[in-house]
């Protein structure tokens, strides 16, 4: 009995805890994500009503949230797609609590989580290139959630790069180890750069 019970609590080795700034890093990146999805989600809902509703952050015609959601790409999977960022940021914001209160994932949870990241940084890349350079507006919220997946997919691939759940060569751990936060403070730059060269004269003249 005591054997069993002993083996039940006891540690695994690939079991992996995080540190509290990692954990608080996944809280605040989630609930800014989960922020942005609930409120176009009651605006989604507000222009579903009214078709003249004008949502909060329509400023002009480029800062556009109403033609972001009127848009085709604003429902890719057959429902408006801050609903599955309701869901997804929720999810990270509970792992973040999780790894504060001292919870430790296996290699194949982090690998999942990792992949669940690449999936939204590359969806938000595609709705970044479709709102610039397609439907030609911009939505702040949309932005928001964008910047917040961009540093969450980041600092969870630096920590499995670094922790040997995703294998990697030395010298990409010992750069990871010193500079993480170079990666998406150079993502997110390379966007606002995009979004200033597109709607540079507009953005001062509108």
């Amino acid at each position: 009995m005591t054997k069993a019970v002993a083996d039940t609590v006891s540690p695994d080795s690939r079991a992996l805890g995080a540190s509290r700034a990692f954990s608080w890093m996944l809280v605040v990146t989630g609930a800014a994500g989960l922020l942005a999805a609930w409120i176009i989600t009651l605006d989604k809902f507000k222009l579903l009503e009214d078709p003249d509703f004008v949502p909060g952050c329509s400023l002009n015609p480029i800062v556009s949230c109403g033609n972001i959601m009127k848009s085709e790409q604003a429902s890719v999977f057959g429902f408006p797609n801050p609903m599955l960022g309701l869901v997804t940021y929720g999810m990270v914001v509970a792992i973040g609590a999780g790894l504060l209160a001292g919870a430790r994932y296996r290699r194949w949870y982090w690998l999942g989580l990792n992949g669940g990241m690449l999936f939204g940084v590359g969806f938000c890349t595609w709705l970044m290139q479709q709102s610039l350079y397609v439907i030609n507006s911009l939505c702040l919220w949309c932005c928001l959630a964008w910047a917040a997946t961009i540093v969450m997919f980041w600092y969870v691939t630096s920590f499995n790069v670094r922790k040997g759940v995703l294998p990697a060569p030395g010298w990409l751990r010992r750069f990871f180890d010193e500079f993480t936060w170079v990666v998406p403070v150079l993502h997110i730059g390379i966007i606002v750069m995009l979004i200033l060269t597109r709607w540079w004269d507009l953005l001062w003249t509108s």
